[in-house]
């Protein structure tokens, strides 16, 4: 096999690193939650959500060329807002972290234990199925992020090719009349899952290195590289809400499970339902080992713990012990932890702060250009009163 390398600094390979950043398990809830508003209103609210983390994505940028280096948004805050900026953004990020630990870990024990059923017959406690999945893929966490790169690539040619073949061969099992039902006053129920699903700030800082601060190359990756997404996620959403009966839906919302199980429910073409099934797993796998890897170095750098064997083990306990337990005691939790993540984590972190960076930067400290997002002051207070508005949907 012959083996492809991006040019460092490309727009390509920008474009690359951010959508993959977004796309992942995600998208097995946005379905299910978007399917009582219906197609053309979830539209509606995929794009509102990608314009609004496009642009504080591009406020991120911004505070990042200001002091031109490779540092993260904890650092930024801080530079920025001070030691309160940094004590709210590194708590906002272990919300964060945890809750999408817990949506993923919840996630995959209704995957494994139905693959252990169709083998074995045997019936298992979602719960032992999630046990069963942190012991496997742990070990992958503990040894690092060599052992992590080398099965995420197979894993990502194993999610696109399960991907394609979903939509190609779905396609003409979809019944356009599903699509025609609308319920706007349902559209908000999708937000905060579309929200952090568009979540590729975090990346914000390595970009800024791998394109050596060049402003308009920076602007077109994070443009293009969210773009793609969006795209991907609205023909998701086109052909799940169209192979499966807003009732399938409703019972799945009830029960907290993930789109492609709806689809098994609904849809009688057995290779249909097993290409969901591996699409599904490809998702919760690469998304749970990107976080985990991730969610180590948060803390062990916030904590100031070496990553020696003992420490390796410490730190893989603090990232999948808690989680673990959630699902355990709580194993249709996915998309309570996915809408948790985004209603509250997603948008204080990569909504909220960005804005207030901004403004800080602007108007008090000076720190002058580049100004990357035109709109003022205006568009600053817009920014934080929508992310405030996301907040009260979700504590109501």
């Amino acid at each position: 096999m012959e083996h492809y390398t991006i040019k460092k600094g490309s727009l390509l390979g920008g474009v690359l690193l951010v959508a993959g950043c977004c796309i992942g398990a995600g998208m097995l809830g946005l379905p299910v939650l978007s399917a009582q508003a219906g197609f053309n209103p979830s539209v509606v609210m995929f794009v509102l959500c990608w314009l609004f983390m496009l642009c504080t994505g591009l406020l991120l940028l911004e505070v990042n060329l200001w002091f031109g280096e490779e540092i993260s948004i904890i650092t930024m805050a801080e530079r920025t807002l001070g030691w309160m900026g940094k004590a709210v953004s590194w708590f906002v990020f272990l919300f964060l972290f945890y809750s999408l630990m817990v949506a993923y870990v919840a996630a995959s024990g209704s995957l494994v234990t139905d693959f252990i059923t169709q083998l074995s017959g045997c019936v298992l406690y979602p719960g032992i199925g999630s046990l069963l999945f942190c012991l496997l893929f742990g070990t992958l966490i503990y040894l690092g992020i060599g052992a992590v790169d080398w099965f995420n690539r197979i894993l990502m040619m194993g999610l696109i090719a399960a991907y394609v073949c979903l939509v190609i061969m779905g396609m003409p099992h979809v019944d356009a009349s599903l699509l025609k039902h609308q319920d706007w006053g349902a559209a908000t129920l999708v937000l905060p899952a579309v929200i952090v699903s568009f979540g590729f700030h975090n990346l914000v800082p390595s970009l800024t290195t791998y394109f050596n601060s060049n402003a308009k190359l920076l602007v077109k990756a994070i443009v293009f590289g969210s773009a793609v997404p969006l795209v991907i996620y609205l023909a998701w959403e086109w052909l799940i809400l169209g192979l499966v009966p807003l009732s399938e839906f409703k019972e799945a919302l009830d029960h907290g499970e993930i789109a492609t199980e709806a689809l098994g429910d609904a849809v009688g073409v057995s290779w249909i339902l097993d290409i969901a099934q591996a699409f599904a797993f490809f998702a919760i796998v690469t998304s749970f080992l990107s976080v985990a890897v991730s969610f180590v170095d948060f803390l062990a750098d916030g904590l100031s713990i070496k990553k020696t064997p003992v420490g390796k083990i410490v730190l893989s306990g603090l990232v999948l012990g808690p989680p673990l337990l959630c699902s355990l005691l709580y194993p249709s939790i996915f998309l309570i932890a996915l809408n948790y993540a985004g209603g509250f984590g997603a948008v204080i972190l990569f909504g909220i702060l960005p804005a207030l960076m901004v403004w800080k930067g602007r108007y008090t400290k000076k720190l002058g250009l580049p100004q990357i997002v035109p709109g003022g002051k205006p568009l600053l207070i817009a920014v934080i009163l929508f992310s405030i508005w996301i907040i009260a949907l979700q504590l109501n």
